[in-house]
């Protein structure tokens, strides 16, 4: 039975992606070695980290003056970089669910995190705008898209301040003005890689401004300097990585990526808008591409577990929702094909039509 992976994260990769990877465990580019056990140092895998830094700005369209890191540690990590790098003494940040607010808890460890606007007494069920932006703010450290709650911001806002962005789980689904951003950053496992590796996209001149001393390896500079192998790199995330960025360029890059997610989701919003027993959680105006959250309608609210076990019998897996908030969650990530999203509208229909 074909299964349709709507997984959160780690989440669904090409098979394009999977395939090159399989390979390359086998026989990395004709070494007679394994990716799993080739030297970082050698010409062969050098090689595979420089074309994917590269294929990222590429594809992102990366302006002069920013570098790209592959790093360990998860996007959690980029929760404590981020300030330990650029807080001098005061950053602001925008609470829009758990992952932002574990980036606030963390960036407390070094300074004043002033939350600028939040959603939580609405169980962030929408993105907040209108807020205000204090001009002697080292940063404002934004959240793109909330995987659990199904929120997302699709513009690159315009503040007075540096912009910090964690784009774990929408990174590569629209075209993104780097320009406006001092740091980028994504955990691999959503719509990049498998988990191990973190994407940072970092200004150079937004270094060496704080007075702190910053440890070797928390240092941005340090991975700057050695061309993200300071220390031995997540070698087999960074390969599948690549692939996946061969494959978003062959696929047309990240406009023609943006436009299949549309689609999508689109496609799957129409089904829960139009339904007698599901309605969607996030507010219409806030709603994300990438992970879409619904619930039962209340008088519906015990078939919860029907419709799971309903749909796992159709190979669809991964959408039940969080635990923090219940309900269901599909991951339309950009290795998602279409077929997936209409096998779960017609389940949708067809346990509809049961009830």
């Amino acid at each position: 039975m074909k299964k349709h992976n709507f997984y959160a994260g780690p989440s669904i990769l090409s098979q394009y992606t999977i395939g090159q990877t399989a390979e390359a465990i086998k026989d990395f580019a004709g070494t007679g070695l394994s990716i799993l056990e080739v030297s970082h140092r050698s010409k062969e895998f050098v090689a595979v980290m420089d074309e994917a830094q590269a294929l990222v700005k590429e594809l992102l369209d990366v302006p002069e003056g920013y570098h790209v890191l592959f790093l360990g540690g998860g996007a959690s990590l980029q929760f404590a970089m981020v300030p330990m790098n650029l807080m001098r003494g005061r950053a602001g940040y925008l609470d829009t669910g758990t992952w932002a607010s574990n980036a606030i808890k963390e960036a407390k460890l070094f300074g004043e995190a002033d939350v600028l606007a939040s959603s939580k007494d609405a169980n962030y069920t929408f993105y907040p705008t209108g807020y205000e932006v204090p001009a002697d703010l080292d940063y404002l450290h934004i959240t793109t898209n909330n995987t659990i709650y199904g929120t997302e911001l699709r513009t690159d806002p315009d503040v007075p301040v540096p912009l910090v962005a964690d784009m774990s789980s929408d990174i590569f689904s629209r075209p993104v003005d780097v320009s406006k951003y001092d740091v980028i950053y994504a955990g691999a496992q959503k719509n990049l890689g498998p988990a191990g590796v973190t994407l940072v996209i970092v200004k150079e001149d937004a270094l060496g401004k704080v007075d702190r001393a910053i440890p070797t390896m928390l240092d941005y500079r340090t991975h700057i300097k050695k061309g993200s192998m300071f220390n031995t790199p997540p070698v087999l995330p960074v390969y599948s990585s690549l692939m996946t960025l061969r494959y978003y360029k062959e696929m047309g890059g990240v406009k023609a990526l943006e436009a299949l997610d549309l689609k999508k989701a689109g496609m799957l919003y129409d089904a829960i808008d139009s339904s007698r027993i599901f309605v969607g959680t996030a507010r219409p105006d806030s709603r994300s591409i990438m992970n879409v959250t619904f619930v039962m309608k209340p008088e519906y609210a015990e078939l919860e577990k029907a419709f799971i076990d309903f749909a796992s019998q159709r190979g669809i897996v991964g959408i039940k929702g969080h635990r923090s908030v219940g309900g269901f969650r599909a991951s339309l990530y950009n290795a998602l094909p279409a077929e997936s999203v209409e096998a779960l509208v017609q389940a949708m229909k067809d346990f509809e039509s049961q009830h």
